[in-house]
């Protein structure tokens, strides 16, 4: 690790070190406590009554929502002091993590992911982090590869064929961490956030996913019911 755990409580808020970001403290963290990559990310910025990209770009397809091209990836080990100076270079960027490094993403609706939470604490089986977008999503952290593994483990667990409003996110993804915007919708936050157990070793999909894809596909047939009780508008 890039420095102690003692070091990161002089950067968190409230402590002597008032001159440093929450930005910079976020990367500081992710760097040095939880081992993970870090890109500076653009931001959404509300203009004229509509959302335009910190990158300016006109047409910008993801407004808030991807790396700056200037920006410099801070890998993963570096020391407090470099984390914070590297994160001075591009004040008020966004704090983006690749995904397909440490860890991929499984990306399910907010509402069922919390209910598989419970249902997989409850069994007792191995979590990793879980974040919360602002969108309405859960962000669940698995071992890197599933992404790729994700058809054939549904082919075998027999959700192939089912409606599930879940989605893996691999190598050239990436995720807004806590405590940036997205996309000026709001910030991220976490419902499970990292531990030094969990960080460096999130689970295999196969043992969250069939939880997961069981809270999906109720939820969906609860979508399904709902649209077919309403009456039909013209």
């Amino acid at each position: 690790m890039g420095f102690t755990i003692g070091a990161l409580r002089d950067l968190r808020p409230g402590t002597r070190r008032r001159t440093h970001s929450a930005g910079g403290t976020a990367v500081a963290e992710y760097t040095g406590l939880w081992g993970w990559d870090v890109v500076p990310g653009a931001r959404a910025v509300r203009a004229g009554g509509r959302t335009e990209c910190s990158c300016g770009a006109a047409d910008c397809p993801a407004p808030g929502a991807h790396p700056l091209s200037f920006g410099r990836e801070l890998a993963a080990g570096a020391t407090l002091e470099r984390a914070v100076a590297a994160w001075a270079e591009t004040p008020g960027a966004a704090v983006l993590l690749p995904v397909g490094r440490s860890f991929d993403v499984l990306d399910v609706p907010e509402g069922a992911g919390r209910t598989a939470l419970v249902r997989l604490e409850r069994m007792g089986l191995p979590l990793g982090p879980v974040a919360a977008a602002p969108t309405g999503r859960a962000l669940f952290f698995v071992a890197p590869g599933a992404a790729a593994a994700l058809p054939d483990l549904l082919y075998r667990m027999g959700w192939d064929d089912a409606d599930l409003d879940l989605r893996p996110l691999g190598p050239g993804d990436h995720i807004t961490a806590p405590p940036s915007d997205v996309g000026g919708h709001g910030p991220m936050r976490w419902l499970r956030p990292p531990t030094l157990d969990t960080a460096g070793r999130p689970p295999q999909a196969r043992l969250l996913l069939g939880a997961l894809a069981y809270v999906c596909s109720r939820a969906a047939g609860g979508r399904a019911g709902s649209a077919a009780a309403r009456p039909a508008v013209c």
